[in-house]
């Protein structure tokens, strides 16, 4: 629970632990939404593009070796992750699945894809960025 004390600044909150933590600017929430909504359209791409059925990604799904059960089951995380991304009670979870996807996708392309890992370092950065922003209270607290 969250609630404002008379004694703290207006731009503090106090959380569950007592501790006062500032409320984020309008630049920063506006930065906030902004990252979320670019990496939910990448990812909802990306989503599409796997359901689908794309023979670039159904080749790509066969030279894994894994059968293209695991395509669906990448896409349909990718497709659960971007809606999550975009409540604010859920984009913590839903940037922790888009996570798992950029780890995975990491490993493929370092292991039988030889492919450019450069682009999902930078994904799973901006991701791992977004699970910072939207963690839940709970994990925002800090000692001092």
């Amino acid at each position: 629970m969250i609630r404002i004390t008379a004694l703290s600044r207006k731009s503090s909150e106090t959380t569950d632990s007592g501790r006062l933590s500032p409320k984020p600017t309008l630049p920063a929430l506006i930065a906030a939404w902004v990252l979320k909504a670019l990496l939910a359209v990448v990812f909802l791409f990306s989503a599409a593009e796997k359901l689908s059925g794309q023979p670039v990604t159904v080749a790509m799904f066969d030279k894994l070796g894994l059968g293209q059960w695991f395509r669906y089951v990448t896409g349909s995380l990718e497709l659960v992750g971007a809606l999550l991304l975009m409540w604010p009670k859920t984009s913590f979870w839903g940037a922790l699945a888009l996570l798992s996807v950029c780890i995975g996708a990491g490993a493929a392309q370092l292991g039988p894809l030889h492919g450019d890992i450069a682009h999902v370092i930078v994904l799973g950065l901006l991701v791992l960025l977004a699970a910072w922003i939207g963690r839940p209270p709970a994990l925002k607290t800090t000692k001092r």
